[in-house]
């Protein structure tokens, strides 16, 4: 992948080993905007994680090979696509509050949904978010090759958005995460489910 036209949100350290990329994600960082009031309000979104983009126009699809090195819970490798700090979606391999580490799909549209998806056995999993109008799909692979359907959903975006990687550890130290085999295809697929 060229990351020539890739820009910064929380900038932080990154180290590129051939075709894999490791992202620092500091302690306490996260993208979130929590739909649960405290004290009968929202708290204010959570967008202080590492987040490496390009920006792309029109429909897209982006993949990537994941590797949290998980330690603490929420510990994860995401694909994300954000407009803004209140429209965005993020594909995780995550390590849930449950014990497992899950494919984890977070959906903001002001407010964040927060759906764990399959838990995966392994220290790494493809994922994939498609675009097709408003249109969105999440997938994931333990191969590559055959991806399955985490959530289909529309999202009111902008035509050009943010596309890219972000590494979070809202409740740990820090830690690398990993990624390889980033693309990022300017295309419509025929079939937003099936992700091809």
């Amino acid at each position: 992948m060229d990351f020539t036209s890739f820009k910064w949100l929380n900038e932080s350290e990154m180290a590129v080993k051939g075709d894999e990329v490791a992202i620092y994600a500091p302690a306490g960082t996260d993208y979130f905007n929590n739909p649960v009031p405290e004290n009968g309000k929202l708290m204010k979104p959570q967008g202080d994680a590492p987040f490496y983009y390009t920006e792309v126009e029109g429909d897209f699809v982006a993949k990537a090979k994941v590797r949290p090195d998980f330690e603490t819970t929420y510990d994860a490798a995401c694909i994300m696509v954000i407009q803004d700090e209140n429209a965005w979606v993020k594909a995780a391999f995550e390590k849930s509050d449950f014990g497992t580490n899950a494919v984890v799909s977070v959906v903001t549209n002001r407010v964040s949904d927060d759906a764990n998806g399959c838990n995966i056995e392994g220290d790494s999993v493809w994922l994939q978010i498609a675009r097709v109008g408003n249109n969105f799909a999440v997938h994931y692979s333990l191969d590559g090759q055959k991806y399955d359907m985490v959530r289909l959903f529309s999202l009111p975006v902008d035509n050009t958005v943010k596309v890219g990687l972000e590494a979070q550890c809202p409740t740990g130290k820090g830690g690398y995460r990993n990624f390889s085999g980033l693309s990022i295809e300017k295309k419509t697929i025929g079939n937003l489910r099936a992700g091809r």
